[in-house]
């Protein structure tokens, strides 16, 4: 007993450690997720291509993390997270300097794969490392810390891409972007971490053995029915994270600074909405009615954006008040899944249900590049508010199953 009270702080000193090491990762991915989006009509200026060409990068990156994702949980649960952790910060790095140092539009479409690669493993790795090294009594908590860093990830990169191209150039906006990867794969390497075992005491290479480590073993009627969310979730959100900036541009004539503070304002909110989530997702388990009444109130609000002709300050707002309900949200999904993963299967779990924001990602670059060729920039918000809609639907009916 007293040996317990004795190796109390030490265990949370480590969970403590293992928690900043993991948000620091998803931190950067975040942010490299957000790299190219912001810098769209610089590259397009200097390549000469349109902004479906540049829509092509991000579905290059959505294909290949979307096609590697699910085989990535795997190779969590069989080989550790955290090796596969820092090899994906290593290689998202790369991309991005590589594609700085050799900026043209062919590598941009090859960078964009390798980074597409090296996303594939931050759910699978973050999500199986947590649940490793977090006392059960905590995870809730340490899933939201995670999240809200993520989210502050993708806040920050805006702003502080343009910061870097007035400075340094576009090049050495990509190239700086892609300095953070090794970084915090070095800190990822320094932080003592829980034993590499993939899924909450899963021993490496216990994977190996039968069906309990397979992929076919997670794909549950739950898991798949989360992941068709987690599709619709990405398609909802990507005309505003990827095209909301040249979108404002286009129908409102707001000026470029001021649809960035939008987008920023939408992301930071975000990461607000994650605290606020998580705190309101240990208060209940009706998970699915949250998301449904957060992205109900969305939908509304996107729409109003689609239709109605508002002031810039007003579109600052909305686009704030719908970021925060987008965060609240992300706390109450985690858990869906959490609580769908087969046992000692969080890494696959996580890594085919991350498949479906790979997914949306895919379509939906295309999607509304193809809106914004076509002069239509209102539709990239009335299409964003159609996916909300949908979204509501099905996170009812999976209600009314698991109620059923």
């Amino acid at each position: 007993m007293v040996a317990d009270v004795a190796t109390a702080p030490a265990r949370q000193s480590n969970e403590f450690q293992t928690l900043v090491a993991v948000s620091t990762a998803h931190w950067v991915s975040h942010f490299h997720i957000l790299v190219l989006p912001p810098l769209f009509p610089f590259l397009k200026d200097r390549l000469g291509v349109g902004f479906v060409e540049l829509g092509l990068a991000l579905t290059v990156f959505a294909v290949v993390s979307g096609l590697t994702q699910a085989p990535m949980g795997a190779a969590v649960d069989r080989f550790g997270a955290r090796r596969i952790l820092i090899a994906g910060l290593c290689l998202g790095g790369a991309a991005f300097a590589i594609m700085g140092l050799t900026l043209s539009y062919p590598w941009l479409l090859i960078c964009a794969g390798i980074a597409g690669l090296a996303n594939s493993v931050y759910h699978p790795a973050d999500y199986a490392l947590l649940a490793a090294g977090i006392d059960e009594k905590r995870v809730g908590r340490a899933f939201s810390i995670h999240t809200f860093s993520g989210f502050l990830g993708g806040a920050v990169a805006p702003a502080s891409l343009l910061l870097l191209v007035s400075f340094v150039g576009l090049e050495g906006a990509l190239i700086g972007a892609g300095v953070l990867g090794p970084v915090a794969a070095a800190l990822v390497a320094l932080v003592p971490m829980p034993s590499e075992s993939a899924s909450g005491g899963q021993q490496p290479g216990l994977a190996r053995k039968g069906g309990a480590g397979s992929l076919s073993s997670v794909m549950t009627p739950a898991i798949l029915m989360l992941t068709v969310f987690f599709v619709l979730l990405s398609l909802s959100n990507a005309g505003l994270n990827s095209f909301s900036v040249v979108a404002l541009m286009q129908a409102y004539e707001v000026e470029f600074a001021t649809a960035n503070v939008a987008l920023t304002a939408f992301l930071g909110l975000s990461a607000a909405g994650v605290l606020v989530g998580g705190v309101l997702a240990d208060r209940t388990r009706r998970h699915a009615q949250v998301a449904a009444a957060c992205f109900a109130t969305n939908a509304l609000i996107v729409l109003a954006i689609a239709l109605v002709t508002m002031p810039a300050w007003l579109i600052v707002i909305a686009f704030a008040v719908a970021g925060f309900l987008g965060g609240v949200i992300a706390p109450s999904r985690d858990m869906l899944v959490r609580q769908a993963a087969p046992p000692g299967a969080a890494g696959r779990a996580f890594g085919i249900v991350s498949t479906g924001f790979n997914i949306g990602g895919i379509i939906g670059p295309m999607l509304y590049g193809f809106i914004m060729d076509s002069h239509l920039p209102r539709w990239v918000f009335g299409v964003s508010a159609m996916f909300m809609v949908l979204t509501v639907l099905l996170a009812l009916s999976t209600d009314r199953k698991r109620a059923s």
